[in-house]
């Protein structure tokens, strides 16, 4: 919630202006003028008796007034009463009660006279009358007996007071009575019932009133209230009875409503105009009767109209004339209605229309004195000079009265004088001092030189000018010193010389100067003018929730002109932060820590300078996890059900979403609760179904956004009766755990599903397909069974029934459960294999009788184990390998073969005991397939023309080997590929020596072995012949020269530009020409060097032959090596070693990755070594 208010300077300028309009009118008290009555007591004085009096009379003029008394009518001569005394300077009396005198001797009608030479004021007439608080008069009251019903009214009947009594009803605990639309105080002060009910029984009905001016409380005597209900009349009258007797009252009997107060169907009322109109309707019935109110022909004023006292009371405040009319109460219950008719006529004492106001004459000049007036009746229009009547005054011939009005002609200085004006009917009177007064003065400005007004821009400013000149003088305004007078739409030039800009701009400041002229003389005087820029609150405290304990923080940034003082106030509902020391307060912010519940709120930031003021607020919601529910209630309570409520706990400001609610078992698991339902944040009452033989709890959880609440206090305990269970356990099986027994298991039942004592369970169990009885046992306390002596895997039916000391659970339904199972008879027959390629065979098998499996079918298993390769006649470690094939199945795949080798396998099959025999071996062998490649690759004894190549075999040659090939071409100073030569190599070498190579070349190397069916997968080297000893000695010397160091300095600075570049444009995600270069032509893998012994390494043989651009990953040996790998059997079967699709085929192929073959023509390539470099110069 954001709230922004501005206190600007235009409303108080307005106040101030609408002061200066008054004062304009005064005369400065350094000239003659009549006196004027300033301050004075109210007319009807209600004093304490206990205190002294003091009666007000305060008056002003030049010369100083005199004061006398007038005390009903007549002259009060104070000077005779040792009791009354005037305060020095004033016209105040005050009367000395506390030393003896009687407040009671000085009771009457008071006037006060101010007199100079130039007129007298009076005051009005004060009615002094001492306060009363009479004590009840002494009486006997009878104790009221009612019957239940009927209405009933308790007097109160107060002492007369001065001012009246405030009435109210209290018991001798000094408790107020509960009032309700039955039970009501009326206006005057009496206790009204509209029936009585039986709980209005009591001996302490005590009316109280309340003197506040003597702040004393009188007490009536308690009244004693017996309501007889129908019930207490009923054994009344059988004890007075015989048994033959026909005897019974009546039950309470409803009534119609009727009125109590006002009586009869009409009635009427005076209310003056201004007052407060209260109209009561209280009215007798059963049911209650309700009230409702209607104005005849027209509606109830809007916000003006009230209900109180349960809308027995219609309350107008602020009554005109345009309220009279009629007024109808209704009261209404189900048998009918009853109405009263108030008609009421507004009256008005004299209020005025235009009261007279002092007129400063010079002489010479025409004024009047005007009197206006208006009431019910018109009031009666009298005038007085100077205290007299009019009429017989001193005449004046420059005065005529004309009705409410004097007029004055040719004033001469003896024309001055007070002029009083009454108006008055028969509800009250106004009386009014007017003076004139007739001077001769030149103009004077009353406002301070050079007086300074500082305004907000875009608010009103008010400049003042307030004068003083007989006659009245002209006022003009100027803008600087030298300025033309001040005209136009822009500003208001208002009457007591006040210039008002509407809207003042920045360039509004300046220097204003205000001249004031008449025949007399003229003046002038200066006033200045500072515009500021409005202060603002540029970021305002924004709404926040938060939850309790955590920290929050309130942001005020603000914005104010540089020349004034801005300070920032925090509130708290509009109230000052609390005392603690948990809220700081920044420059910018409120911070509050730990917050806690009672920081809930609206938090109000206030920045006040000397000219305006602007505040924004935020609500704090502080949110926590809900109170627990409280006040669990069980009702309805039946053997199966029950109905619980609850009252919600405090939200904590976040909406409780759901109620959880729980229960415990006394019974069967005391202290655990167990989750029983869940129901919507505004359900509070919930039907829960119930289980018998339960000592059921409950309690209740609220849930919101923020949490779970603590749960609530346990509910009153509910034991249920005992029933026959029902249900039967669950999860019936029926597994043998050796070959002649049959195990029945089964989930019990819970304590409380047990519905009674004594839960057992009936273990019943017969052959299947057998014409067999059933067998039962009866067990307690276990939930498992053991048959002993059953044939082996035979299926048995099975069902297990609950029971306790009430009687079974319905009858079970029956399960299939298999007795002990025993290791399967035979092995798989007829045994297959079919090879398919040099790594993958089929292998099938007959299925062994089902009989003979003597358990669950689980599948079948296949031992194969590698006996030896065929190329190499050496056994190794021979490690069997399993797959498991599910289901009947006869057919299976054996993937991971090695090519070239001979296998075994046999099959057996497998049941929930284990596996049976295994079949007879079966041996088969897998044919030829490719070679790996060569163990190592290493290039030795680099000449000028020469190189050394060594290999070693295939780790796996998968056949016999028929040779080797080896390819080869050189690498230019371009990185562009030579042509290629291919070399075939007997099978039995393992060295060649390669010659005629041109000198500082760079050669790249591509090596394999063949078999019978193909190529294996080759490997890769690079190597470089040695330079001429000349040449070499002649790049040394250009090296070493100062022209040829500085172009290479020149050359790694401009590519060091051009790095930084080409970093820069990829950044932001551009190509420039290189990239471009190299998304069409991208190089194979990069790899760096080997630094520890300047070798270069192997060619990377992953995806393309292109040569290294920093060398290759040739180990530290200078061999090439591959690592071994088998095919892996994961995705082929199952259990330890996985297994086919169920349908045997074989999902994959298996292939070695090949490198690609070398490319013949030209190819990018990558920069020369340091050597070719050097030579690319000479």
């Amino acid at each position: 919630m954001m709230k922004k208010k501005r206190l600007s300077a235009s409303k108080a300028s307005l106040v101030l202006f609408l002061c200066q309009m008054i004062s304009a009118l005064d005369v400065p008290l350094d000239l003659s003028q009549p006196p004027t009555i300033t301050q004075q007591s109210p007319k009807d004085y209600i004093v304490d008796p206990r205190e002294n009096i003091v009666i007000q009379c305060e008056a002003k003029g030049k010369p100083p007034p005199s004061f006398s008394w007038t005390r009903n009518g007549t002259h009060f001569d104070i000077d005779k009463d040792a009791q009354v005394t005037m305060k020095p300077n004033s016209g105040t009396l005050v009367i000395n009660i506390m030393n003896g005198g009687k407040a009671e001797a000085y009771e009457g009608i008071y006037q006060c006279t101010a007199r100079n030479e130039r007129g007298a004021a009076i005051s009005n007439n004060i009615v002094i009358r001492p306060s009363r608080s009479p004590l009840w008069t002494k009486e006997k009251l009878e104790p009221h007996q009612v019957r239940e019903g009927d209405s009933l009214v308790l007097h109160c009947r107060p002492p007369v007071g001065l001012p009246p009594p405030i009435i109210f009803w209290m018991d001798n605990a000094f408790q107020r009575l509960p009032q309700s639309e039955r039970v009501s105080q009326g206006l005057n002060g009496d206790l009204y019932f509209s029936n009585v009910q039986p709980e209005d029984t009591r001996e302490d009905y005590i009316c109280y009133a309340r003197f506040n001016h003597t702040q004393t409380i009188q007490q009536k005597q308690p009244i004693s209230v017996k309501v007889f209900s129908m019930d207490s009349l009923n054994d009344t009258i059988a004890a007075n009875l015989s048994d033959t007797d026909i005897y019974g009252a009546k039950p309470v009997t409803e009534k119609q409503p009727i009125l109590l107060t006002p009586t009869g169907s009409t009635s009427t009322k005076v209310e003056l105009r201004g007052s407060v109109l209260l109209l009561e309707c209280i009215a007798a019935g059963l049911p209650t009767p309700g009230i409702h109110w209607i104005k005849e022909g027209g509606e109830l004023p809007a916000n003006r109209t009230f209900f109180e006292n349960f809308k027995k009371t219609l309350k107008i405040i602020d009554v005109s004339e345009a309220d009279s009319g009629n007024y109808k109460c209704i009261a209404r219950n189900i048998l009918g209605s009853a109405y009263h008719v108030i008609s009421v006529t507004v009256k008005a004492a004299p209020y005025w229309i235009t009261a007279p106001r002092n007129l400063v004459l010079s002489p010479g000049e025409d004024g009047t004195l005007i009197c206006r007036a208006n009431g019910n009746p018109k009031p009666n229009i009298s005038w007085l000079a100077n205290g007299v009547p009019i009429a017989i005054a001193p005449e004046d011939p420059s005065r005529k009265v004309d009705g409410d009005t004097i007029i004055f002609s040719h004033v001469q200085e003896r024309s001055s004088a007070v002029y009083q004006c009454n108006a008055s009917n028969e509800y009250g009177y106004l009386l009014a001092n007017a003076f004139v007064n007739v001077l001769a003065e030149p103009p004077r400005i009353l406002t301070p030189v050079n007086k300074l007004y500082q305004v907000i821009a875009d608010s009103p400013a008010l400049l003042d000018c307030a004068y003083f000149g007989s006659p009245k003088p002209e006022i003009e305004w100027f803008k600087g010193v030298k300025g033309s007078i001040l005209r136009g739409n822009e500003y208001v030039f208002h009457d007591n010389g006040t210039l008002e800009i509407p809207v003042a701009q920045k360039d509004s400041t300046g220097t204003y100067t205000c001249v004031a002229r008449n025949e007399l003389g003229k003046i002038q005087n200066e006033v200045q003018l500072e515009v500021k820029d409005p202060t603002m609150i540029i970021k305002q405290p924004e709404y926040k929730v938060i939850q309790r304990y955590g920290q929050v923080s309130f942001e005020c940034i603000i914005k104010h002109d540089s020349t004034l003082l801005a300070t920032v106030t925090w509130l708290k509902d509009n109230d000052e932060l609390p005392d603690d020391e948990r809220f700081l307060v920044g420059k910018d912010n409120l911070t509050i820590m730990n917050v806690t519940d009672k920081d809930d709120g609206t938090y109000t930031c206030i920045v006040n300078t000397t000219l305006d003021s602007v505040s924004a607020s935020a609500v704090l919601t502080v949110v926590a996890r809900p109170n627990p529910p409280f006040d669990l209630e069980l009702t309805g309570q039946l053997e199966r059900s029950v109905e619980l409520s609850w009252i919600p706990g405090d939200e904590n400001n976040s909406p409780i979403t759901s109620f959880v609610i729980e229960y415990e078992d006394g019974l069967h698991e005391p202290g655990v609760w167990h989750y029983q339902t869940e129901v919507p944040g505004t359900q509070t009452t919930v039907q829960l179904k119930l289980s018998p033989y339960v000592n059921y709890s409950f309690r209740v959880i609220a849930v919101n956004e923020i949490g779970r609440s603590q749960p609530s206090e346990p509910s009153e305990q509910y034991l249920t009766k005992s029933a026959n269970p029902d249900e039967n356990p669950s999860n019936v099986q029926g597994i043998g755990s050796e070959p002649d027994n049959l195990v029945i298991t089964w989930e019990p039942l819970k304590g409380f599903q047990s519905n009674g004592p004594g839960l057992q369970y009936k273990v019943s169990w017969r052959q299947k397909d057998v014409d067999d009885e059933w067998t039962s046992v009866i067990v307690a306390n276990v939930s498992k069974y053991i048959v002993s002596g059953t044939p082996t895997f035979v299926p048995y039916e099975i069902k297990v029934q609950a029971l306790n000391d009430l009687g079974y659970a319905p009858e079970p339904s029956e399960v299939i459960g298999h007795s002990g199972e025993d290791l399967p008879m035979v092995a798989p027959g007829n045994v297959q294999v079919h090879v398919i390629n040099s790594t993958l065979a089929k292998v099938h098998w007959d299925p062994v009788p089902l009989k003979t499996v003597r358990g669950h079918l689980q599948g079948y298993k296949v031992y194969y184990w590698k006996v030896q390769s065929l190329s190499r006649r050496s056994r190794r470690h021979v490690e069997k390998k399993i797959l498991t094939f599910r289901g009947n199945k006869t057919f299976g795949m054996l993937p991971g073969l090695e090519p070239y080798s001979s296998y075994k396998l046999n099959v057996r099959v497998v049941n929930g005991k284990g596996e049976g025999p295994a079949s007879p071996d079966k041996v088969f062998k897998t044919p030829e397939g490719v070679p790996s490649s060569p163990s190592f690759l290493k290039i030795t004894n680099p000449t000028l023309d020469s190189l050394t190549l060594e290999w070693g075999s295939p780790t796996h040659p998968n056949g016999v080997l028929t040779s080797y090939v080896l390819k080869f071409q050189p690498i230019n100073n371009t990185h562009e590929l030579g042509p290629l030569v291919e070399i075939r190599i007997p099978a039995n070498e393992s060295s060649l020596i390669l010659k005629n190579l041109n000198y500082s070349t760079r050669y790249k190397f591509y090596f394999n072995a063949q078999t019978s069916v193909g190529s294996g997968s080759q490997i890769t080297e690079e190597a470089v012949t040695i330079m001429d000893e000349a040449m070499a000695s002649r790049q040394v010397d250009i090296a070493t020269q100062g022209w040829f160091i500085g172009l290479m300095c020149a050359v790694a600075l401009l590519i060091l530009i051009l790095l930084i570049v080409c970093f820069i444009r990829r950044n932001k995600g551009g190509k420039y020409p290189v990239k471009e270069k190299e998304d069409a032509h991208a190089d194979p893998e990069i790899q760096p060097m080997k630094e520890d012994d300047g070798t270069f390494g192997e060619y990377s043989d992953a995806e393309d032959h292109k040569p290294l651009k920093k060398g290759s990953r040739t180990p530290s040996d200078r061999t090439v090596k591959k690592e071994d790998s088998d095919d892996s059997l994961v995705d082929y079967g199952e259990g330890v070693n996985g297994q086919f699709n169920e349908d045997g085929s074989f999902i994959g192929q298996y292939s070695g990755k090949k490198e690609k073959e070398p490319a013949e023509g030209n190819e990018s390539s990558e920069a020369p070594s340091p050597v070719n470099a050097m030579n690319s110069f000479v």
